[in-house]
């Protein structure tokens, strides 16, 4: 087994950051969902242009890859009559798969729409021989079935003529008529087309106030539509991973991972390639397995051929995993995400109620699977797919739970999933507990930090701290104080705390800084290349490359180069310690920064207020003699990459006391969670990095 990387441990906070209403409720238990990329033109070139393949990027953006004209592309939807096209067929087999909503593209970048819009004749109804509204037939199909329905909707549009022109990334600016457009298209699939589960914005580039408007847009005209995080801004009810993304943490906020049979593609390709149906099917199935141990929803695309009929390789896929979920579907949906701190080189585990789900993707070494910290009695072992028991034998040594199976138990080939039925409930001892004698500190060094993604658009997602969490032991009996310590940056601050379950929420007030002197000298400072990418990523090495700052240059004012978009540079300083000590530092950037004290990241966030300078004043843990600070400077749209290092940054602490509640933690261990209260966005930084709790 490994430990989460970076992992999310406690689930206790994901509920205070985000209140639960009936549209995020059946969004979050429905865990799998067809996702199909239809459109009436892509679909019927199919990938080939003039007779040739084309290879270059995914086929339903053909138009952009081959370089066709708009007329000539539009002129393709005369040849759309998709005889094959049944919404009925479509949902059973999403239905028969397992999937619980069906999420189609109303719109794709081409701007051709897949309904009858009132705002352009560049739809399915009026520009084809079709002739029909392919949203309202899935809509209408979905109830008749039972499955939920929801819209994928381009933000940008290659066909509008108000749009602004369109780049590489498809992360551009979105014209005010533009965005009125959008407006009105997004009121006509809210208003025409019955309940909508969720809308799944893409791509563009929107200012925070277009995204702001879009979402409100979307919640008065229907509450429970969920709201897909690439509408940008931090304005989205889940956020989205990347393509075929599969964290290896979890994330304290609703997320969805999409994912496509081929990677290679979203809409159909005449020439892909396809191999065995059943390494696919086994492939995304353990997709599925892994998003749903790490909390979050799968949604799996289909491309149907332009004919409208369903790709059969994808049709088997499809029921393979269908089978599977006849049989393990308990382990899967209305699941929570693994609650164990540690990640098993056997498979996955969700949860449920007083059950425990192993997934057992491998077969575990010498018939053994060993649960750290699980407190309770296993009262059975039960093999899912048939709800046969199992005669395992089990042990507790006081850390953990071992469970060794019956010697004749094989996969045989198969994923297998156990269900641990635990009648008195359970609970799990952290791993990570802090313990130790006298005043214990606990700080951004030794939480475990809870997870969301942030940005402005779909270049400048990154994964973002949203609150954090300890596990502890008090020191010592009798009552006990929790002394907050802070400085200029968390001053003023509402932050909520819950401790033991206890939640309350308070600001960070105190009057009174109290000075700690520092003793520390500043040597060279140098400045990488620029280099291509975003705020996440490994260190690079410091070498003759490097352009060597003047003193000057480092130390009196602020710093302007040339800079292009989605670009970074890092700038490294070396600073030498008299002593380890704490030491603050203010750091100003224009965009998006991360921080590196000796290889450690200390900070990473992006800059939500485009165009603006921000200033961050951080504790870095010095130790004794010389330091290497890096400060990776990220750009995403301005023309000047900016920044600051306030080397003269005052030395002043806050402090600021709490009678910790006598609630006492199972096993002797405390808990406490910390996030900031009534945040912009749920996905938005904390930005509390020298938050400590000293417990005395």
């Amino acid at each position: 087994m490994k430990k989460f990387v970076l992992a999310v441990a406690l689930a206790v906070l994901l509920h205070p950051l985000m209140a639960q209403h009936k549209g995020l409720t059946e969004w979050q238990a429905q865990k799998y969902s067809m996702f199909i990329h239809w459109g009436a033109i892509y679909s019927t070139l199919g990938g080939v242009w003039e007779g040739k393949p084309v290879t270059r990027g995914y086929s339903e953006q053909i138009q952009s890859h081959a370089g066709i004209y708009s007329d000539t592309y539009g002129a393709v939807a005369k040849q759309f009559t998709a005889p094959y096209w049944n919404a009925d067929s479509v949902v059973l087999l999403a239905k028969a798969a397992g999937m619980r909503s069906v999420v189609i593209t109303s719109k794709h970048h081409d701007g051709f729409c897949m309904f009858h819009s009132a705002y352009t004749d560049y739809n399915v109804v009026d520009a084809t021989p079709f002739g029909r509204d392919v949203v309202k037939e899935l809509s209408d199909a979905c109830r008749r079935h039972g499955l939920r329905f929801g819209l994928y909707f381009s933000l940008i549009d290659w066909h509008f003529p108000q749009a602004y022109p369109i780049s590489s990334t498809n992360s551009d600016p979105i014209t005010p008529e533009h965005h009125a457009y959008n407006k009105q298209q997004v009121t006509e699939l809210l208003t025409n087309y019955g309940p909508i589960s969720e809308l799944w914005f893409d791509m563009g580039s929107l200012t925070a106030a277009q995204s702001r408007e879009l979402s409100a847009l979307v919640h008065r005209l229907q509450p429970d539509c969920m709201v897909s995080g690439r509408l940008g801004n931090d304005a989205g009810d889940f956020c989205v991973m990347g393509d075929n993304n599969y964290p290896d943490y979890k994330l304290a906020t609703p997320w969805q991972t999409p994912a496509s049979v081929y990677d290679e593609t979203w809409g159909y390709r005449s020439w892909q390639q396809h191999g065995p149906a059943e390494d696919k099917a086994r492939e995304k199935l353990e997709g599925l397995i892994k998003v749903a141990a790490r909390g979050g929803n799968y949604l799996l695309n289909i491309g149907p051929r332009g004919d409208g009929s369903v790709v059969a390789f994808e049709k088997e896929v499809l029921l393979n995993i269908g089978q599977w979920l006849q049989q393990n579907g308990e382990a899967i949906y209305g699941t929570s995400a693994n609650p164990f701190d540690t990640t098993f080189s056997w498979g996955e585990v969700t949860a449920k109620s007083n059950r425990i789900y192993l997934h057992l993707l491998h077969a575990p070494e010498q018939q053994t699977i060993t649960l750290p910290g699980l407190n309770g009695k296993i009262a059975r072992v039960t093999l899912l797919e048939n709800n046969q028991a199992l005669k395992c034998k089990i042990s507790h040594n006081g850390q953990a739970q071992t469970i060794r199976l019956p010697g004749h138990f094989n996969l045989d080939g198969k994923v297998k999933v156990l269900a641990l039925e635990l009648d008195k409930g359970y609970t799990i001892t952290p791993m990570h507990v802090i313990s130790g004698k006298g005043t214990l500190v606990l700080n951004r060094q030794n939480a475990v930090k809870q997870y969301s993604f942030s940005g402005v658009d779909y270049e400048s997602y990154y994964r973002s701290t949203v609150g954090q969490s300890w596990a502890f032991r008090s020191p010592g009996t009798g009552k006990k104080t929790i002394q907050l310590r802070y400085t200029e940056q968390e001053k003023g601050r509402q932050v909520w705390l819950d401790i033991d379950g206890k939640k309350q929420q308070l600001t960070l007030n105190a009057q009174q800084p109290v000075a700690s002197p520092a003793d520390v000298s500043w040597g060279p400072v140098y400045l990488s290349n620029p280099y291509p990418g975003g705020i996440d990523g490994g260190l690079p090495a410091v070498d003759s490359s490097w352009t060597l700052l003047k003193d000057q240059e480092s130390y009196e004012s602020a710093k302007t180069l040339p800079a292009d978009p989605s670009t970074y540079r890092y700038v490294r300083y070396e600073i030498t310690a008299h002593g380890a000590q704490s030491y603050l530092l203010g750091i100003s950037s224009g965009d998006g920064v991360q921080v590196f004290l000796n290889g450690v990241e200390q900070t990473a966030h992006n800059n939500p207020d485009r165009g603006t300078m921000q200033k961050e004043i951080l504790q870095l843990p010095l130790q004794d003699g010389k330091n290497e600070l890096l400060i990776k400077l990220y750009n995403r749209f301005n023309k000047q990459l900016r920044w600051d290092v306030d080397m003269k940054t005052p030395q002043n602490y806050y402090t600021q006391e709490l009678t910790m509640p006598q609630a006492t933690g199972a096993n002797g261990i405390h808990r406490i969670s910390v996030g900031a209260a009534n945040p912009v966005s749920v996905h938005r930084d904390l930005r509390l990095p020298n938050l400590e709790l000293h417990i005395q």
